[in-house]
């Protein structure tokens, strides 16, 4: 049974909501685990850097070897087809497109008072992405993350990711070079997130950490946040699909596997649908699909345990789940799309209309793919250019300003109790300028 069938309003629909959720639990089990591994990331620097590389990904590294050459960059970037790299400039290009389209801008302005307001926009000065090993290369994680930061205007952007047996990742160092990126280290995991956060004798920390990585990597982020900043707590790939009777069973089947063969068994794939007709047919087209597949098991797996179909009685009810859902991937197939998108309240990205395909986004359409999950789109938003810069609060006071609001300030002060914060004020209201 590769996917299941859910009575809505059952208890087993709220289980199977509730089991949605995943993330904080799962990360609690390994906290002790990383938190001894950042413990010696900070002690022993570069030395346990090499010792970790060696435990977990059986790699034998010299301290001298954690940083990839430029030369070893370019070598990367020469052994990947040219077809491939032309794909990878041309995302690139759309990714830039899109996030210089999300840029914050400075501002000042002078109230009624005569005083000056306003905001400085700045971009972060140094900023680490993660780009996660495990059995496959993610060229796309590289673009996503390094992007952004680039077109935010950072002017130093690292990269960690994992060593492999059998060498560097050629994609994933050419994904780098084609984005910018110049500083680039061949390690992975909580360790990597540590050394980025607190630094050896060969990493200089880092301002912000990003990008997606396992549940060790996920509970280093959050043990290092407020030494650095972190963009989100990422979790196992989601797509909710809402369709009509009108959807084409095969395509929508295919999207499901597609978030379903990441390889973790945690990723989500759910179709809600008020027609049992496509449901069934569904059901038939993923069993199809899989046989073919080469990532069948891990599919499978991923299905057998976070996927379903729920028949809803109608599309209301439907918006109404995947809003309490809140996906990464929200996919709407359905008549009169202009009448159904405002319902949509709680989604990391929607895909609109049949020719929508998740993967359209998570490679070249534009917009990020490093998505809220676990039900955080509730509240969280895709990374963008807006989370590699800072602001900063500008205001200059008048005498103007200090006549007409001092009295108000002193009584809100005094309110709190702050009578220092009320003098303060106050001696200006009766003392003379400066120079005068």
């Amino acid at each position: 049974m590769a996917l299941r069938l859910i009575e809505f309003g059952s208890r087993e629909l709220e289980r199977f909501v509730e089991s949605l959720r995943v993330g904080a639990e799962r990360a609690d089990a390994v906290e002790a685990a990383v938190a001894n591994i950042v413990a010696q990331v900070r002690r022993h620097g570069d030395r346990a850097l090499v010792t970790f590389a060696r435990r977990f990904d059986k790699v034998r590294l010299r301290k001298d070897r954690l940083r990839v050459t430029q030369n070893e960059v370019e070598s990367a970037l020469r052994a990947v087809p040219v077809p491939e790299r032309r794909a990878l400039a041309l995302a690139v290009k759309r990714i830039s497109q899109f996030h210089r389209r999300t840029l914050e801008r400075s501002f000042s302005y002078r109230d009624s008072t005569g005083m000056r307001l306003g905001q400085l926009v700045r971009p972060l000065e140094r900023v680490g992405i993660y780009v996660p090993g495990g059995t496959a290369a993610y060229p796309s994680s590289v673009l996503m993350n390094a992007i952004p930061a680039r077109v935010a205007g950072v002017r130093e952007i690292v990269m960690v990711s994992p060593a492999t047996s059998k060498g560097d990742r050629p994609a994933v160092l050419a994904a780098a070079a084609i984005a910018g990126v110049r500083e680039i280290y061949r390690i992975g995991g909580p360790h990597a997130i540590a050394a980025l956060a607190y630094g050896t004798e060969s990493i200089r920390p880092v301002d912000k950490i990003v990008g997606p990585g396992n549940a060790y990597v996920q509970a280093a982020k959050r043990m290092v946040y407020g030494r650095v900043d972190i963009d989100k707590i990422a979790g196992p790939s989601e797509v909710l699909v809402i369709a009509d009777n009108r959807a084409n069973p095969q395509w929508i089947a295919a999207d499901l596997i597609a978030q379903a063969e990441h390889g973790s068994g945690d990723e989500c794939a759910v179709l809600l649908t008020p027609s049992a007709a496509l449901a069934n047919k569904v059901q038939i087209a993923v069993e199809g699909a899989l046989n073919d597949l080469p990532r069948a098991a891990d599919a499978r797996r991923a299905l057998d345990q976070r996927g379903a179909i729920i028949i809803v009685p109608s599309l209301n009810e439907a918006f109404e789940l995947a809003n309490r859902i809140a996906p990464e991937h929200l996919e709407l197939d359905v008549n009169h799309l202009d009448r159904w998108l405002p319902k949509v309240r709680a989604a990391g990205a929607v895909f609109i209309g049949s020719m929508s395909p998740a993967p359209l986004g998570d490679y070249l359409a534009g917009p990020n793919h490093v998505l809220p999950t676990g039900g955080s789109a509730r509240f969280a938003s895709p990374l963008g250019a807006y989370d590699f810069m800072k602001r900063t609060s500008i205001i200059v006071g008048t005498a103007a300003a200090i006549r007409k609001l001092g009295p108000e300030v002193a009584r809100l002060a005094r309110m709190e109790g702050f009578e220092g914060h009320a003098r303060a004020v106050e001696v200006r209201l009766r003392g003379k300028r400066p120079g005068t």
